[in-house]
């Protein structure tokens, strides 16, 4: 038998956070920064809807996903385009924008599906150093060149958890070539209530030469259900529905995001129960000296170097017991560190209880 050739990559596969733990049935996940609280009582309805037409294809364009969305954000409707994920815009933008040898900027620590899609369609990537762990925009200017095509900032970053102030990202939008796009990726957005973070799609709605990211993976809770959606020129839009799966978003998670967006009572719990909890949770691992960033999106990148244990220590122990926590040495080289995603209050107090019972 012989297998037909295909095309080789030198590209480390994507490695999400952990979910089992062999031999316990039971485990706390706390390793994919998803939703603390879950879905909406609103989607979770629609989606136990055992009347829901399943044997036909989809709205291939998701005209009421984005009319929804256009309403919710006051927004152009004919400047959204929607995926199975933001991973699947990512995707689409690097086919569109990227041609072999052309060069593309991420941080250091960034979100790993930007370098891999864009590494898939033969482009070089850039990492800009960053300065503790903050994406630097002087850095990210030091390796612009003729060859760059696109920057990616997510905001805040995934896994560091830091962020650019409003002042700082229209300043790299500024110093950037008219000519390069800036994908500015709002997952995180709605946790995020700093005075001195406004979102990507706040400042940028109405400029060409930056995309827009955003998710129903996050606060919204339907990461299984893969909906994101982009926000970008109306060229870009036009230029990707060419480019696009027919039917990409499933019927299911276009009628729940629908649902999800209606909910505001959901996602205002939500963000209170993230900001009680982050800071609980900061507050406690400062007892162990295990310090973390500024409260920002639904997760904290801890730092183990002024602590007397290691973050493999820990990770190692918990993971004993049933607590997972995202190592940012798998793909991101990041060492002695761990990034830990807010729970539900069960869950969080289980990792309180669990930390002091390994550490005390």
């Amino acid at each position: 038998m012989v297998t037909p050739k295909f095309k080789k990559f030198k590209i480390e596969a994507y490695k999400p956070g952990k979910s089992k733990v062999r031999k316990l049935k039971k485990v706390i996940k706390l390793s994919a920064n998803e939703s603390a609280l879950g879905i909406s009582p609103k989607a979770k309805k629609l989606i136990l809807n055992k009347k829901m037409i399943l044997d036909k294809y989809p709205d291939g364009k998701s005209q009421d996903l984005r009319i929804a969305i256009s309403k919710k954000y006051k927004c152009d409707f004919n400047k959204i385009i929607c995926g199975a994920g933001s991973d699947e815009v990512i995707q689409m933008l690097c086919q569109l924008y990227l041609n072999p040898k052309d060069e593309v900027v991420v941080s250091e620590y960034s979100f790993l599906m930007y370098r891999i899609y864009a590494k898939i369609v033969g482009a070089k990537v850039l990492l800009a150093k960053e300065i503790n762990f903050k994406v630097s925009i002087k850095e990210i200017l030091k390796n612009i060149t003729r060859k760059t095509k696109i920057v990616f900032i997510a905001n805040p970053n995934n896994p560091t958890a830091t962020y650019l102030t409003k002042k700082e990202i229209l300043e790299l939008r500024n110093k950037l070539n008219k000519k390069i796009l800036l994908v500015v990726d709002d997952a995180y957005s709605e946790y995020m209530k700093n005075n001195d973070y406004t979102s990507g799609l706040e400042l940028f709605r109405n400029r060409d030469n930056v995309f827009v990211l955003r998710t129903f993976s996050k606060i919204f809770g339907l990461a299984s259900l893969r909906v994101g959606w982009g926000y970008g020129s109306r060229k870009i839009i036009d230029a990707l529905n060419v480019i696009k799966p027919p039917f990409n978003v499933n019927g299911v998670a276009q009628l729940a995001a629908v649902e999800s967006l209606k909910d505001s009572q959901f996602i205002s719990k939500s963000i209170k129960h993230n900001l009680f909890y982050a800071k609980k949770l900061k507050k406690f691992l400062e007892n162990y000296n295990i310090f973390s960033n500024k409260i920002s999106a639904n997760f904290l990148f801890l730092n183990f170097d002024k602590s007397k244990i290691s973050a493999k220590y820990l990770y190692k122990k918990l993971k004993q017991e049933g607590v997972i926590l995202r190592s940012t040495e798998d793909g991101y080289g990041i060492k002695n560190k761990l990034r830990l995603t807010i729970g539900s209050k069960k869950e969080n107090l289980k990792f309180i209880n669990t930390v002091k019972g390994i550490l005390n």
